[in-house]
């Protein structure tokens, strides 16, 4: 293959680029269907009080230099009601985890190939969105799923004023038979809602005459406008000062209690995982390694990452030389290795580490693990 690594001959790169065509046409030619029966995409929830279950998720990028596995057998649920976050270094999958749930990957490079994602649309009632139609997929973002963007101001256009983007999204789900002075009604009351004082001001002004706080409160209001069961925060902060991101979570708990909806928080912010979740995921190179209860996560961290990013971080009135860093690097994703992804960066490796990677294990109903350091104590899964 190549004679260097990290080398792709021409010709080399030209057989990948030919088999990912004939891969990804396969694939758009199934998800482009139309008048695709209700049956195909018709599932059950395994567990009824869950909003989204993922289930052994699989999700590639098809690239001339290979396939990237960025998300590579997923398994997590969203409960109803509840908040999950999603942390990890960034690469490690979580962001694609959510555009797969939105059916917003770039395509056809990007394509769901195998697992589910059950989302409850209630009364025992239940769609696979892996195997969902884009056509009928349009029906349910923005009534059932909503997606807070992670840089508002790219996601806002610049050459429309607030109030017609947000007017859009509600004559888009919930327009029908509605006017457009009621339409307009309902933005400056979704405005108001986010904690806009100025609605009536604002619903006139454009993108860049808001502030980065004021735009987020933007996106908020056209993710909650028809009031979704599950929203996605894609680090919704991350991009503000620390006074406004204390604002702008407080109002999303808020939102979520007088919606009853529940929140995916997608962060690499361990403070507002701590402070805003109730379930912890945490993912590495595309792989979920541990998750539980936040109390579970942050008082009993189990895998060696977890335990690396909770001595990574500050602590308030403890002083330190040096902040620890966990050592090494992330295996390249095109060539992952055989065994467990984070054994090359591990210092509490033990003799089972060599062997293939780690199946999941339960230190508690809740709380699970992938790692060899507990398989004598509990057995695997």
């Amino acid at each position: 293959m190549a004679k260097h690594e990290g080398y792709l001959s021409a010709k080399e790169s030209r057989r990948i680029s030919k088999e990912n065509r004939r891969i990804t046409n396969e694939l758009e030619k199934k998800r482009k269907r139309k008048n695709v029966p209700e049956e195909e995409y018709t599932t059950r929830m395994h567990n009824e009080n869950n909003a989204v279950e993922f289930d052994n998720l699989h999700t590639y990028f098809y690239t001339d230099a290979g396939t990237v596995k960025s998300v590579d057998g997923v398994t997590f649920d969203v409960p109803i009601g509840k908040t999950v976050g999603v942390v990890g270094e960034s690469g490690c999958g979580k962001s694609v985890t959510s555009l797969s749930l939105m059916q917003l990957l770039q395509r056809p490079q990007g394509q769901v190939v195998e697992g589910e994602i059950r989302l409850n649309l209630g009364d025992g009632k239940a769609y696979d969105i892996a195997k969902i139609p884009a056509e009928k997929m349009q029906k349910l973002r923005g009534n059932y799923i909503s997606m807070i963007f992670q840089e508002p101001m790219t996601s806002l256009n610049p050459v429309f004023r607030i109030g017609q983007q947000v007017d859009e999204v509600i004559a888009l789900h919930e327009g029908e038979g509605k006017t457009k002075d009621e339409i307009k009604a309902r933005t400056i009351e979704m405005l108001k809602t986010v904690g806009i004082a100025n609605s009536e001001g604002v619903y006139a002004m454009y993108p860049h005459e808001l502030s980065g706080g004021m735009r987020q409160r933007v996106m908020i209001a056209m993710a909650l406008a028809c009031n979704p069961r599950i929203i996605i925060a894609d680090e919704p902060t991350t991009a503000l000062d620390v006074t406004i991101q204390a604002q702008i979570l407080d109002l999303l708990r808020n939102l979520k209690d007088r919606i009853n909806s529940s929140i995916m928080l997608i962060t690499h912010d361990l403070g507002v995982i701590a402070e805003t979740a109730d379930y912890v995921v945490v993912m590495y190179a595309g792989r979920v390694v541990e998750k539980g209860t936040v109390e579970e996560i942050f008082a009993h961290p189990a895998h060696p990452y977890t335990i690396g990013l909770m001595a990574s971080k500050p602590v308030v009135g403890k002083q330190v030389d040096k902040l620890y860093s966990i050592p090494g690097k992330v295996p390249n994703p095109i060539d992952m290795p055989n065994y467990c992804y984070f054994k090359d960066r591990c210092e509490m490796c033990v003799e089972g580490c060599d062997g293939a990677y780690p199946c999941e294990v339960s230190l508690s109903p809740t709380h699970k693990v992938s790692c060899y350091r507990y398989y004598d104590k509990k057995g695997a899964e």
